[in-house]
């Protein structure tokens, strides 16, 4: 099912003015769950960080014993194809995609060489500025490397995102703030989270059980070139309950402010809104 309209899919080395059909029942990822994407943005005729989603979806294939078969340079460039395709300055969801076409012997693990490729380009819009969310805690944690690829962006990581979401939404919230394996903050269930105490920002450093987000990394190195204090640490929840501003990261929406966790209450607040307008500057810069 799309999530947004006017889609364009990339398979068998041709664009195609539609979501068309790109696995069979047969296949490993089908069956298996041998599958990863990664997801960039265009807006505003820009496209930030298009090379590191490129670059990270064959990281990711290797990590779930697939062999990469399109180059980040070459990617990038099929992507930059399609998005041609659409009206100048449409909001586009960039997803590359592989998935395993077959196993070995047993069936189990993917065999080299035979990886599936498709992208798929879906016109969808950014959220505005004033687009906010709340928080709740969630029973569901993060796996760790042991126990699941969480080195990698796949598909079969996101039953357990899904579960999150559906236990915060049955609570009234839109989205869970969600553990390690240690119980301290990880991340939210769709995107990694920040925190701003006293005038400095605050976020879990990557300990291995969450994918440290390409925007996650721009937003610190902007807010670093910006003069202010950001600190990669152990975060607990009375950490985040005591914030003065808490906002996600993604590469969906950029940034997303949090007025609410568990009950309580945070402003819109002027970090928070310093850090989009950062990211839209250097973004679009770009332009030139």
């Amino acid at each position: 099912m799309a999530t947004g309209s006017n889609i364009r899919t990339y398979y068998n080395g041709a664009w195609h003015e539609d979501d068309v059909a790109i696995m069979r029942a047969a296949d490993h990822g089908a069956w298996l769950g041998t599958t990863v994407f990664d997801g960039a943005r265009q807006f505003e005729g820009v496209t930030p960080d298009l090379d590191a989603h490129c670059a990270r979806i064959n990281r990711s294939a290797e990590a779930l014993m697939m062999t990469p078969t399109v180059a980040a340079e070459e990617m990038v460039a099929i992507v930059r194809e399609g998005l041609a395709r659409y009206p100048k300055g449409a909001a586009v969801y960039i997803r590359p995609m592989y998935w395993a076409l077959h196993g070995d012997e047993g069936g189990i693990l993917p065999r080299p060489g035979a990886t599936g490729f498709a992208v798929c380009l879906e016109e969808i819009p950014m959220a505005p500025a004033e687009r906010t969310t709340t928080l709740a805690t969630t029973r569901f944690r993060r796996p760790v490397l042991a126990d699941n690829v969480v080195n990698a962006k796949a598909g079969c990581l996101y039953p357990n995102n899904a579960r999150m979401l559906a236990e915060a939404r049955a609570k009234g919230y839109a989205n869970a703030l969600v553990a390690d394996a240690l119980g301290n903050v990880a991340e939210s269930a769709s995107a990694n989270v920040f925190i701003v105490k006293d005038g400095e920002v605050f976020t879990p450093i990557a300990n291995g059980c969450f994918l440290a987000g390409i925007t996650r990394a721009r937003h610190i190195a902007n807010l670093k070139a910006a003069g202010f204090a950001v600190h990669e640490t152990v975060l607990s929840f009375d950490d985040v309950r005591a914030a003065d501003e808490v906002f996600l990261s993604g590469n969906m929406t950029k940034v997303t402010p949090v007025t609410e966790f568990d009950g309580t209450a945070y402003p819109h607040g002027p970090i928070t809104r310093k850090v989009r307008e950062i990211y839209w500057d250097w973004a679009l810069s770009a332009r030139g």
